[in-house]
């Protein structure tokens, strides 16, 4: 029997309605469709469940517009491998949530539910949002830089980042498919990890999370620690005290992975300039300028520079393996501090380029707040592959730090 009834589908309208003017994390959506949805949706694994779809995904009823004025009311025929995957084990998708433009910086209308003068991050702006905002339970993401790590860090949720290549990418408008990587946003580690286990595969595996205590755990501050401010450095030493508190925790010096940052900036810059070559020859003056810049920057690095930045970012990815043998999770920064003010941008994804250009597997836990009481989240790492044992720990660490903050909504300092 279908789990959903109508007084079900009348209270995800009812959270969406409540929250959506102030904060703005729908591109679209349908009461129409969202009802006969939940009329039709199958029995499966995330039945009960609500989705929003980041706006570089796919949908057939809903336009995808991939955060760009080029794209205005485009449709596609059919669905993105993850939506079908999600509908299919019972999901309904709530409509599509704001992305950034191509999800790079441009930022759209959408705003931090903690506090509607902050921004909730970038791209994956209004997945976080509506996650926060309890407006939906599953907030599709993608990362490329830090487009999934970073909003859930500034909206208090919990952001899953997969390792790379471990759900299926068809259907995804791609910037750079070196990195290009889908994820979720949840208010949980345990509904991650369901939606993980329907993801991963072209059939829902079997929905199984246990929580592993690990015996150690490496605290990286990473080479770019002085650009982290007050609020992620109480947060990183907060969460490394209570994780000390059961189990062994040592600083890990990743000085010689400093060139990561610029690594990751050439490989993205040389593919999104591929990626996006008909919408730079064909559409410019539709484009910011800041992708057109990244763009134009690509188009000036050598296929030479490219392949060198590849080669080492592989021989980096074999060097942090042996980081991995002696430790079961690494812990991070997020984000340098509390969401900035609006108009100051998404802020800087200078704590996730080197986990990305890992293709590492990441959690980033709620519970933190910064000095002006806004969230601070901290990042979790596993070894490449060990996604279930990653999850596990992350829900061993879910029980040990803070419960996630509750957004106030005000607009007022």
């Amino acid at each position: 029997m279908n789990r959903y009834r109508p007084d079900q589908a009348r209270a995800l309208l009812e959270r969406i309605e409540r929250h959506e003017a102030e904060v703005g994390a729908f591109v679209c959506y349908d009461p129409v469709r969202i009802r006969a949805d939940c009329d039709t949706a199958p029995d499966g694994p995330l039945s009960g469940l609500s989705m929003g779809v980041k706006d570089i995904i796919d949908t057939a009823f809903y336009p995808t517009g991939y955060g760009s004025p080029i794209y205005d009311g485009h449709h596609s025929r059919n669905d993105a491998a993850c939506v079908t995957q999600l509908r299919e084990a019972g999901a309904v998708c709530a409509g599509k949530t704001v992305t950034t433009e191509f999800a790079f910086f441009r930022a759209g209308a959408t705003v931090n539910p903690h506090h509607v003068s902050h921004t909730p991050g970038g791209s994956s702006s209004g997945s976080a949002a509506a996650v926060a905002a309890g407006m939906v339970d599953i907030g599709l993401a993608s990362q490329t830089a830090a487009s999934l790590t970073r909003p859930a860090s500034y909206c208090g949720v919990v952001g899953f980042k997969p390792s790379y290549g471990r759900y299926a990418p068809a259907g995804i408008k791609g910037l750079a498919p070196s990195f290009d990587t889908l994820g979720t946003i949840t208010a949980d580690v345990t509904t991650a990890a369901r939606v993980d286990a329907v993801l991963k595969g072209p059939v829902a595996a079997p929905f199984v999370l246990e929580n592993k205590v690990p015996a150690a755990v490496g605290i990286c501050r990473t080479p770019w620690w002085a650009e982290a401010d007050e609020s992620t450095h109480t947060a990183l030493q907060d969460a490394a005290r209570k994780l000390g508190e059961h189990v062994r925790v040592e600083e890990v010096d990743l000085s010689e992975f400093a060139q990561a940052a610029d690594l990751h900036i050439t490989i993205m810059s040389y593919e999104a300039a591929q990626a996006l070559g008909w919408e730079f020859a064909s559409r410019r003056e539709l484009l910011s300028e800041q992708i057109a810049q990244l763009i134009a920057s690509g188009r000036t690095i050598s296929y030479a520079a490219y392949r060198s930045a590849l080669e080492k970012a592989e021989t980096l990815r074999h060097e942090i393996s042996k980081v991995f043998a002696r430790y079961n999770v690494l812990l991070a920064p997020a984000a340098p501090g509390e969401a900035p003010r609006l108009e100051d941008g998404t802020g800087s994804p200078i704590f996730s380029r080197l986990w990305t250009l890992l293709r590492l597997p990441t959690v980033t836990l709620p519970g933190f707040r910064g000095v002006s009481g806004l969230p601070v989240g901290v990042q979790l790492l596993g070894a490449f592959g060990d996604d279930e044992a990653l999850l596990g720990y992350a829900a061993w660490a879910e029980t040990i730090f803070p419960k996630r903050p509750i957004p106030f909504q005000r607009g007022d300092d």
